[in-house]
């Protein structure tokens, strides 16, 4: 019979091949709290969430019963990288738990404190409303006691140039926390009272905040603007907020992010501004050709444009308005860019299993609309080497059809999605 092992002789085994591996080099060592964070931002940068999410627990084990500016970067870490892989419930946790170690944002935010718990609160709540309220005007008063501080030079270690950038960066992101308040007040809140004026007044606030007004301030004052119906003003907000970018590289600081930009476009839109949301739509579409939403907006685009066209006359030499003259190329052009914009957006739905059937059951009815008037789409799109059309304007002078009304169904839709 073979000789059975003790626990002890276990144990004891267990201690000698340990003793042999570290003896050997092979004996991996505990990372520290700093190696733990260092490596889950790295994580982080290169598109691995969920491994930088496992660093990020490791370290939260390690810091959590310590102190507070060392348990504070672990949980707005775990927090962030939550948001990114979808998780909004855990998300939520992170930063209310951080919330309880600095719930005046008063810690500096190189400690782990700071506006920004606040902030992501304010877009996760579930309820919404004055609670997303709430939280945005806690981030607002942690962002002016941060702004204060910096103006009186007290954050040490930091020599002139990088006060003035840091001051810089806590006026936009003050700025766009008060531009945050105002999109609930035209949302959640839009049926109270006072929201309007509340509007304004934020929308006034948030532009006399930074030295020069950003994009997204202007945007959202353009959005206020076309909810008051005062159109023009609406169309000079958004040409200033468009002109501040356009012509720089897209990883320049003064670009706005994605989803700002796709938000950009339908405003434009709203406004009648076609020519410029597709000058938006054709370089997000080519930053990033996995947008459904931007291959949509760029295809119903195309087709208000079409619209447009049919419904704009030629005016003859003598002035007078010929109705029954319409340039069939130009109209015929914007009808198959809609086209092939949609069906890109329809496969890519399809794909990536996208979840907007809102948008998905618009998209399909106007393909179907443009079957009818065009005829069967025999270049449509088929398998990995489907090709898509690139906007390159409709024809020379078009840019100035800009009267003219849409749809009045589609403008519904377009609030709506």
């Amino acid at each position: 019979m073979a000789k059975t092992i003790t626990k002890t002789s276990k144990q004891a085994k267990q201690v000698h091949q340990s003793a042999k591996t570290m003896a050997n080099g092979n004996a991996k060592p505990k990372e520290t709290p700093e190696q733990l964070y260092a490596s889950a931002i790295e994580l982080v940068e290169q598109s691995q969430p969920d491994e930088a999410l496992k660093k990020a627990k490791k370290l939260w084990t390690q810091v959590q019963n310590r102190s507070v500016t060392e348990a504070l970067p672990a949980l707005n870490l775990l927090g962030e990288i939550s948001v990114e892989l979808g998780d909004a419930e855990a998300a939520r946790g992170y930063f209310e738990k951080a919330v309880t170690l600095d719930p005046t944002g008063e810690i500096p935010e190189a400690m782990g404190g700071g506006a920004e718990k606040f902030l992501w609160l304010a877009q996760l709540c579930e309820e919404g409303g004055q609670a997303s309220v709430a939280w945005f005007e806690r981030g607002v008063k942690a962002l002016q006691f941060e702004i204060a501080a910096i103006e009186r030079g007290g954050v040490p270690g930091l020599d002139e140039e990088s006060l003035l950038m840091l001051r810089v960066e806590k006026k936009r992101k003050l700025a766009n926390a008060l531009c945050g308040i105002v999109e609930v007040y035209m949302t959640d809140l839009s049926w109270e009272k006072d929201a309007e004026a509340r509007c304004d007044a934020l929308v006034t606030e948030a532009m006399a905040v930074e030295d020069e007004t950003s994009a997204e301030v202007l945007q959202t004052l353009a959005s206020v603007r076309l909810s008051q119906e005062r159109r023009e003003d609406a169309r000079a907000a958004l040409t200033r907020s468009l002109e501040s970018w356009i012509e720089v590289e897209s990883e320049d600081a003064a670009v706005p992010d994605f989803a700002t930009r796709v938000s950009l476009a339908r405003l434009l839109m709203e406004a009648e501004m076609e020519q410029q949301a597709m000058q938006v739509l054709q370089r997000l579409v080519a930053e990033n050709d996995q947008s459904v939403e931007a291959w949509y907006l760029g295809g119903w685009c195309q087709h208000l444009m079409a619209e447009k066209l049919q419904a704009a006359p030629e005016v003859n030499k003598d002035g007078d308005a010929d109705m029954s003259v319409v340039d069939p190329e130009s109209v015929t052009m914007a009808w198959k860019g809609s086209r092939n914009w949609l069906n890109m957006a329809l496969k890519l739905f399809d794909l990536l299993d996208y979840e907007d059937e809102r948008l998905f059951e618009h998209a399909k009815a106007l393909v179907a609309k443009l079957d009818e008037q065009l005829g069967p789409d025999e270049t449509r799109p088929e398998g990995e080497d489907g090709a898509w059309e690139e906007w390159d304007g409709i024809a020379d002078g078009d840019e100035d059809v800009e009267d003219g009304s849409a749809n009045g169904d589609e403008d519904e839709v377009m609030q709506d999605l």
